[in-house]
């Protein structure tokens, strides 16, 4: 049930009018009225010897009770209430108890036998419209304080009591909503979503690792936005809008938004916060971009990824915020660089994440510099062709970032944050679906190779995994995923690692109950610490590499035994 207070209006008429038409594209069925003050309100959509003006009389009664001085300027109160996707369709009986129910507890009627005068319009199945006059029967004006507030409560109530779906509270972070008239100008013209929702995707993008502002701006121009900045008379910028440049008003001239419009964290001064750092961060200098590819670069934000987790388990809250807000970069930017088969689903993991990386709890920035630098590497790495090392790499930042929006989606959830919990949940779930694109052909790969392996070296590594994972082995030994396992820790051991301690490390740093296939988490975890390639078919170059190989699981197994820059600096 989702209750929203539209803005006061001056005149009764003109909003019944609209509530009693056709709609602007003809989607208003059936207007009449369920529920009224008293009861006994004309309704100008069932009694055709009654009109609009009647009704609207009737309601503004009290409103011309006082001296001409004495009325409000904007007297018309306007809210609406729609029952959430996939809900049953409730009868006039049940929305007028729904109607009640609102607009007492808004402060309209509250009950005591001399509130405002108010009637409730259905015109579709799933939502009505609650009107009233802004002046109670004994001349006062009502207390309708933080009524958006008052109402979203109600509404919560009202779902246990009708057995509606629970929509998560809010906390007033979320971004703000497209209007019925953006909304209804977006359908007319057959777009698949409002100018507000672009903007808002592709401001996120544009600043996702930006080191500068100079950048972001340069990023929004590449995005082909028209950016208007507010310069000050000493020359700073104060902030900035952007349009569409085909979106244009009446007039024919392009319609601005405002960063804060957008979103709370996309305000200028929002934004530049993500450029503070402490006096332990690393230098502007070392924050320049690695000029790589893909592949390097999704390792890359696979490690930050992996660090930013330790960082949720030993950290405050702040440090937190900011990882969870950094990790939104790194998936606005994966997707960003993503290949066709893996795009839509991380364009979707993105966009319902961004819910989720804003809270009440104020991000402590220059704590997230390792998954920023992630975003950043991503983005000048360009994008992949989605093929070899470059899908096989996404799979395992994919893998790792799973883990991670997890992480984040608890952590909310124990700070009663619901809207960023649930978010931060069904990005997972895209995730998820994102994986077995990129993952597929590398795991298939081996698998063969796992399939190949002699007897004696299966039962061997089989050996090894009970002796590493008591707990875990039966249930990876019956996964599909086991012979993938297997050639990996035939090929760990064939470059010189000791398979045993691998799995011990892999296993140790992070919960796997959450995870659908525990063999593929461990292979690529695997493969990550012991500097293996992610594609497999890349891998007989490192056959006999001895101590090398042996040296690089060391450095491995310190960077993931030592805390973080971030962390450290808690203690």
């Amino acid at each position: 049930m989702i209750p929203r207070i539209h803005k006061q209006g001056r005149n009764t008429v003109r909003l019944l009018a609209y509530l009693y038409g056709p709609g602007r594209r003809e989607e208003h069925t059936d207007p009449h009225l369920v529920a009224s003050f008293d009861g006994f309100a004309p309704d100008p959509g069932r009694d055709r010897s009654t009109t609009i003006v009647d009704l609207a009389q009737l309601l503004d009664e009290p409103l011309h009770l006082l001296d001409e001085d004495a009325r409000p300027t904007t007297h018309v109160w306007h809210a609406s209430v729609r029952a959430a996707p996939g809900d049953r369709t409730l009868t006039d009986a049940e929305w007028a108890d729904i109607a009640r129910r609102v607009i007492a507890a808004t402060g309209i009627d509250p009950g005591d036998g001399a509130g405002c005068r108010w009637a409730a319009v259905r015109h579709a199945d799933d939502h009505i419209h609650l009107i009233a006059t802004l002046v109670r029967e004994d001349g006062r004006r009502p207390d309708h304080h933080r009524s958006a507030k008052r109402a979203q409560t109600e509404c919560r109530q009202i779902e246990v009591a009708y057995g509606l779906h629970r929509v998560a509270a809010g906390d007033g972070t979320a971004a703000t909503r497209p209007t019925s008239s953006e909304r209804h100008k977006t359908d007319r013209l057959g777009r698949q979503r409002t100018p507000r929702e672009e903007l808002r995707e592709e401001v996120r993008r544009s600043v996702a690792g930006a080191a500068s502002e100079e950048e972001f701006y340069d990023r929004l121009a590449s995005a082909d936005l028209l950016v208007r900045r507010r310069i000050a008379p000493s020359g700073d910028t104060l902030g900035y809008t952007v349009a569409l440049p085909d979106d244009r008003n009446g007039k024919g001239e392009p319609v601005f938004y405002s960063g804060s419009k957008l979103a709370p964290d996309l305000s200028l001064p929002r934004i530049r916060e993500r450029w503070t750092t402490s006096t332990e961060a690393p230098s502007s200098e070392s924050s320049q971009p690695w000029v790589t590819g893909p592949a390097s670069a999704r390792r890359r934000a696979t490690t930050a990824a992996w660090q930013a987790l330790l960082v949720i388990d030993q950290s405050d809250d702040g440090v937190i915020a900011a990882q969870i807000a950094a990790a939104g970069e790194v998936l606005d930017a994966l997707a960003k660089t993503s290949a066709a088969h893996t795009r839509h689903e991380l364009q979707a993991a993105a966009a319902v994440f961004e819910r989720a990386s804003r809270s009440h709890v104020r991000a402590a920035r220059g704590h997230d510099h390792a998954l920023r630098r992630a975003a950043r590497d991503l983005v000048h790495s360009g994008p992949t062709l989605g093929r070899g090392e470059d899908s096989a790499t996404t799979a395992m930042v994919i893998d790792t970032l799973f883990f991670l929006i997890t992480a984040a989606a608890h952590w909310h959830a124990k700070k009663q944050h619901a809207q960023q919990a649930e978010a931060a949940h069904r990005a997972a779930a895209h995730l998820r679906a994102a994986y077995p694109a990129a993952a597929d052909h590398p795991m298939a790969f081996l698998h063969q190779r796992g399939s190949r392996l002699t007897p004696a070296w299966q039962r061997h590594h089989a050996a090894t995994l009970r002796q590493a994972l008591p707990e875990l082995a039966d249930q990876v030994l019956a996964e599909r995923g086991w012979p993938a396992l297997a050639a990996t820790l035939d090929e760990a051991r064939t470059a010189g690692h000791n398979p045993t301690a691998l799995l011990v490390q892999a296993a140790a740093r992070r919960d796997l109950d959450t995870a659908e296939r525990t063999s593929d988490v461990l292979v690529w975890r695997l493969r990550r610490m012991a500097d293996l390639p992610a594609d497999p078919q890349n891998s007989r170059s490192t056959h006999g590499r001895g101590s090398a190989a042996a040296s690089s699981q060391q450095r491995a197994a310190h960077l993931d035994a030592r805390p973080s820059n971030d962390t450290r600096r808690q203690r």
